[in-house]
């Protein structure tokens, strides 16, 4: 599974941030004209976050489905040249914020319009064989996907474990036999908005994809548990003798919490999944590769051993690590797929194993510049930090942060004055100087490739920062450009750097 990934770089920036008047990023012209801004640079790949419909906290990594898109992304302004609005329909749009998404009121607005553009395509019945083609390749996740949100809109809540009937939430056959024909056409609306998502993404893929650009992906290893996932395949989750969740995950008690992080999600039966060939995992990476040309594994040590917490607890402190089949699971993902492009994110304490896995498969890792100013024992600087820049081997991908770190400038800032002295001196900057100086050194760094957030390109301060681990609040997930314009000269910039680094395509 040895991928030759060359020396490459690209920019960091998700769907939802692109600028929209709708609200919004969407899969209309602002993609496009981003995709046109990244070519000129030099650069080669464009990468984005999740890309399913996301539920409470707006997190891309706690989807309510690991198949499904984010119907948010579906552009209006496409909708009506493809006839299935008016231009009325898009006329009186509500005055959304600048810079930032507000996810409730563009749901509020949107998923109606979206609704009306769904039951327009299916009263025009275009696309007939295309849409019915759509359906049949997706069958093995869309029908139980669009029940699970018809379902999800009559409680309005998704947690099918303890707010939906019991017959309901465990799938009895003649119930959710008497669903499908009572709920026929609200379930076939979601089909519908579905192949929407379908047909832009894809009109969008073939366009990126037709400038030389390559889009990375990326999945959350783990299942929302109030997902149609676990809804649907609640056999291949740990779970008690009621059916109910046994084991959920998190990470052990470390230096930065004393009780651990405990994320809650259902941890997986491998036993189950073996049985099956992985045939869940691996319908989920054939569909989500058809997606993008490369993909991210979230907290890949997960394949190794992951750390199951008991589902009563409410704090990660007596949590136990078990081993999973990760060699199995990718020697038979290679017989099955042969070479794949897969990142596996390996941030955090990893063992051995874990680090042995990823080599001998031939994936690439993850180095975060940001991580790499740490001190020795006596106080003096650690200049051989596996995060500074001049210790990368090859085989990573190198990132001035992502979305769970804080924006260089934001980052900077905080540092404490013999921090920042220590960032000044490694980078020979100032403080004015010190994002583009860290990006600098990151691009000229070994690492085959390096992928810069779209927010250090713009030299953006904490207030562009994507997400705050561990909080819920409407501040994560909802940066946004605030303008159709990419900035010329922060673009014209980093592309110098592309072609000093030699990553330009």
């Amino acid at each position: 599974m040895n991928i030759d990934y060359e020396r490459r770089a690209g920019i960091l920036l998700h769907i939802t941030s692109l600028y929209s008047k709708y609200g919004i990023g969407d899969l209309g012209h602002q993609a496009y004209r981003f995709a046109d801004a990244l070519r000129k640079t030099g650069a080669r790949y464009w990468q984005v976050l999740p890309l399913g419909p996301t539920g409470y906290g707006n997190s891309p990594y706690s989807a309510r489905s690991c198949f499904a898109g984010n119907e948010l992304f579906i552009s209006p302004d496409m909708l009506v040249e493809d006839g299935l609005l008016c231009p009325g329909d898009i006329c009186d749009v509500p005055e959304f914020p600048r810079g930032k998404v507000d996810f409730n009121k563009v749901l509020s607005w949107k998923l109606p319009l979206l609704k009306k553009a769904a039951s327009n395509f299916l009263y025009q019945k275009k696309d007939s064989r295309e849409y019915a083609r759509f359906k049949k390749d997706s069958v093995y996740w869309l029908d139980d996907y669009a029940l699970f949100m018809v379902l999800y809109e009559k409680y309005n809540d998704a947690r099918w474990y303890s707010v939906w009937d019991e017959k309901e939430g465990r799938r009895d056959a003649k119930t959710i036999s008497s669903l499908k024909k009572e709920k026929k056409d609200e379930i076939e609306i979601w089909k519908a908005l579905q192949y929407l998502f379908h047909v832009q993404w894809h009109r969008l893929k073939d366009y990126v994809n037709g400038k030389g650009l390559l889009l990375i992906g990326d999945a959350p290893i783990f299942a929302g548990g109030d997902s149609a996932d676990t809804w649907s395949h609640i056999d291949i989750f740990k779970t008690d003798a009621d059916g109910r969740y046994s084991k959920v995950s998190g990470v052990p008690p470390d230096n930065f919490s004393a009780t651990g992080q405990l994320w809650g999600t259902p941890v997986y039966d491998w036993k189950k999944l073996e049985e099956t060939g992985f045939e869940w995992w691996f319908n989920r990476i054939r569909h989500l590769l058809a997606l993008t040309d490369v993909l991210r594994i979230d907290h890949f040590r997960g394949f190794d051993a992951y750390y199951e917490i008991p589902a009563k607890d409410e704090t990660a402190e007596f949590g136990k690590w078990v081993k999973a089949p990760g060699k199995k699971f990718f020697k038979t993902l290679s017989k099955e797929f042969g070479t794949i492009p897969i990142i596996a994110e390996d941030l955090g304490l990893m063992t051995e194993s874990v680090m042995e896995l990823r080599k001998s498969n031939g994936l690439p890792g993850m180095k975060i510049s940001q991580f790499g100013f740490s001190m020795n024992a006596d106080g003096s600087f650690n200049a051989m930090d596996t995060f500074l820049p001049h210790n990368y081997d090859r085989d990573y991908i190198a990132y001035t942060g992502t979305h769970d770190n804080d924006t260089t400038r934001g980052w900077f800032d905080s540092l404490t004055d013999i921090e920042k002295h220590q960032v000044r001196e490694y980078l020979s900057c100032n403080d004015r100087e010190v994002v583009w100086a860290l990006i600098r050194a990151t691009m000229l760094s070994h690492a085959d490739t390096a992928i810069i957030p779209m927010q250090d390109i713009l030299e953006l301060g904490n207030q562009a920062r994507m997400n705050f681990p561990s909080t819920c609040n409407d501040k994560n997930w909802s940066w946004m450009l605030d303008g159709e314009d990419i900035p010329a000269e922060a673009m014209e910039r980093f592309a110098k750097l592309v072609g000093l680094s030699g990553r330009d395509c």
